[in-house]
């Protein structure tokens, strides 16, 4: 009784907590384009109450009804997808993605920028041989440049960017003062991604579907730093629909305050009829390796392309990854999976 009432009460928080974020980003987003229409609030209690279950999951369907100007049926609100998608179509097994020592079981080094796996007090290479502390530091001269990400880091948290140079004052104290996680190679992105900011590594988020026994990329969207920024980071980051046809950027962006842009807010680069490249090997790439962990139903995948045109996956998450972006300007983009189905069902 006692973990039900617990339970109960961080599931109430839970729900209080995304309708305080649901509510802001739609003030944001109708202090610039006016108020919602009062059809598409009906319509988003309607569907909330009789398809999902609960009221409660309509405020985020007000914020995507605010981007898309329409209500569109098989919208998922991010509530619901925490509340029963993730626990029921990934479980425990999607937060694997959050232990960074492990992406060598998943990501094959053609793909990854992994370096050095630093684990409770012990360091390995990619391939997890052993490397001792007094190697490390020659271990890590190759390339001169590296980022270190924590474990469990999330939204540009846990980032530290270091060089082995002998002009910096890298230590091995340091590196592991830091705590469990992954060194890897800075990357030199593809001149692409250099038009729109050059401080940071602009990263392609691609969302995969292995439900129905098929393996697909369902959602695409391009994400750039801004100029003062050193990495992406959620709190300044610019967002760019990508066609998953094609690779082509739609002709809007958007800024962390949900701001309709046409162009970078920097370098004032327009984002229309501009390509990724090599974007069907992205597509190839992480559908690929989607099948390795298949019993892992949705995942998040950040990669970039780099200065050779290879693909670069940087990290993966199976656990509650971002879905608003992409339900709103893409949506709905888990349309026939039957998700608003798992309330009924458990």
């Amino acid at each position: 009784m006692l973990k039900k009432l617990i339970h109960l009460n961080s599931l109430r928080r839970y729900h209080k907590y995304q309708k305080i974020a649901a509510t802001r980003v739609l003030r944001r987003i109708e202090s610039s384009k006016g108020k919602i229409n009062s059809s598409l609030i009906k319509q988003s209690n309607d569907y909330a109450q009789e398809i999902l279950g609960w009221k409660g999951y309509a405020p985020w369907l007000y914020v995507y009804c605010a981007i898309a100007g329409k209500f569109r049926e098989g919208w998922i609100p991010d509530n619901y997808y925490g509340k029963w998608v993730v626990p029921y179509i990934k479980g425990k097994y999607g937060e694997i993605s959050n232990l960074r020592g492990l992406n060598s079981f998943f990501i094959s080094t053609q793909f990854s920028p992994d370096k050095l796996y630093y684990i409770n007090d012990c360091s390995y290479d990619s391939k997890y041989n052993p490397v001792s502390s007094s190697e490390i530091t020659n271990f890590l001269r190759e390339d001169n440049k590296y980022i270190f990400k924590q474990d469990n880091s999330q939204q540009g948290g846990g980032i530290t960017i270091f060089s082995t140079n002998k002009a910096t004052n890298f230590s091995i104290e340091k590196l592991k003062h830091l705590g469990n996680g992954v060194v890897q190679t800075y990357i030199r992105q593809h001149p692409f991604f250099e038009n729109f900011s050059t401080n940071s590594t602009a990263t392609i988020r691609l969302t995969t579907s292995s439900l129905n026994r098929e393996i697909k990329t369902i959602a695409s969207y391009l994400r750039v730093g801004r100029t003062e920024d050193r990495y992406i980071k959620s709190a300044s980051h610019i967002r760019i629909p990508v066609d998953l046809q094609n690779g082509i950027l739609y002709e809007k962006g958007y800024t962390t305050e949900w701001s309709e842009i046409y162009a970078h807010p920097d370098t004032q680069v327009a984002f229309a009829n501009k390509k990724i490249p090599n974007y069907y090997d992205c597509i190839q790439s992480v559908q690929r390796l989607h099948a390795i962990v298949p019993f892992v139903g949705i995942i998040g995948w950040d990669l970039t392309i780099d200065e050779e045109g290879n693909v670069k996956v940087m990290e993966w998450n199976g656990a509650h990854n971002d879905i608003k972006f992409s339900e709103a300007t893409q949506g709905p983009i888990f349309k026939n999976m039957g998700l608003q189905n798992l309330w009924k069902m458990r």
